[in-house]
Formats: structure tokens, sequence, C-alpha cells
């Protein structure tokens, strides 16, 4: 009966340190790249610097906290191409872009930082530029790592670029009770007793069963 309740709890192992180890998943703050067809935003399958948009494309840049592309914070607003480059007629040799810079909310930001409010711009460029050069046009300065990836726009953030963060820092994520953003957990959790638990079931089962042998005439 003990052998086969401990085989039970055995199976049980993967399980509870699975729950462990989603308990201590991170996220990676960075700017997503997102194209916009109709009212929906998509993201991006390339970056910003070999994508080559067209006239009357909306693109967007949106600073926050994820995991990866599957659960990253799209850009707010609803301007379309016409409201934001309203004011900027179309040219011989140009093309327009739409692009929607979302800075984040205060969550989004690293620690001592405030995000700017949001802005929407109108890029003017020549017909092969890329939407990095529509970007360096219009939210300069901006700031790349050694690997070509976007640090920052418009100088926002002034430091980092794509650090990884605890998952409980990933905004609109529920905090518990009684407990302030950023802050650890005080004690082990759940997943973490109940392996344990499951630990000392099957050592004491072990045991029992070395005592049974040993005592057999």
């Amino acid at each position: 009966m003990i052998r086969r309740r401990a085989a039970a709890l055995l199976l049980l192992v993967p399980f509870l340190l699975g729950s462990v180890g989603q308990a201590q998943a991170a996220g990676y703050r960075y700017w997503s790249f997102w194209e916009r067809d109709g009212n929906q935003w998509t993201y991006a399958p390339q970056g910003p610097s070999t994508t080559r948009p067209s006239d009357g494309d909306v693109q967007g840049f949106r600073f926050s906290v994820s995991e990866d592309s599957g659960d990253a914070t799209k850009p707010r607003g609803t301007a379309d191409f016409t409201t934001i480059c309203a004011k900027t007629p179309a040219r011989d040799g140009r093309k327009r872009v739409a692009l929607v810079i979302d800075f984040g909310t205060t969550t989004d930001a690293p620690s001592g930082e405030t995000p700017p409010a949001a802005r929407t711009a109108c890029a003017a460029i020549a017909p092969d530029a890329t939407t990095a050069d529509a970007l360096a046009s219009v939210a300069k300065p901006l700031r790349y790592d050694t690997n070509a990836l976007l640090c920052a726009i418009a100088g926002y953030p002034r430091t980092g670029c794509g650090e990884q963060v605890t998952a409980e820092k990933k905004p609109g994520a529920a905090q518990k009770e009684g407990t302030k953003e950023g802050t650890k957990d005080e004690g082990p959790s759940v997943g973490l007793l109940a392996g344990v638990a499951v630990v000392a079931v099957l050592g004491g089962a072990a045991a029992w069963q070395a005592r049974r042998r040993r005592d057999a005439p």
C-alpha cells in the first residue's frame, strides 16, 4: 500500500515543481514593434531596421514588460493614418508613414523614471527607407545596443535595454493583498511546500521498507 502511494506521489513531483517554476517566471522590459491593419495591431514579424513600410502604413511602438510576443502589450490609441498625417501632404519621391509611440505606464517604467505621454507622428521618408529611418526622423534620440536592439525612443528610457524583471512587476498583474509592487514573497510558495511534503513522504516510505527488510527473519 505504501509503495503504491509513494509511486502515485512521485508522479505528482514534475507538476508540483512545474508550478514552482511558473511562479518564478520572468519577463523583459523593452520596446515592442507593431503593425496595424485596419483597427487591429499585430506584432511585427521583423524588426524596425529591416521593415520597409509602404506609403499609408501605420506602425506602432510600445514600451512594456512581457514574457514574449504572445503576451506583449499593444500600443494604445485609435488614430488612423488620415488623422496622424493630416498635416503632412503627399510629395513626389517621399512616402508617409504614421507612427504611434506609446511610452507605457508607470508600472512599465524603470525605477526612477516617468514615461512621457504617448504621441503620434507622420514621417515623410524616402521610398526605400525603413521603419527605423521613419522613427529616427521624428523621435530622436534613439538608442540601440550592440545587437541592434532598440533600447530607447526620444531618449526614453535613459538606461537599460531589454533587462529581465520579475513576473510580479508585469503590468496588470494582480497584487497580493497587503503587499506592495516590487516586493518579494516572504515565504515559500505552495508548490514548493507541496514538493517538500512529497519528498518527505517518499523518504519515509523508503525508510519503512528498509527497516522491514532488515527486521525480516
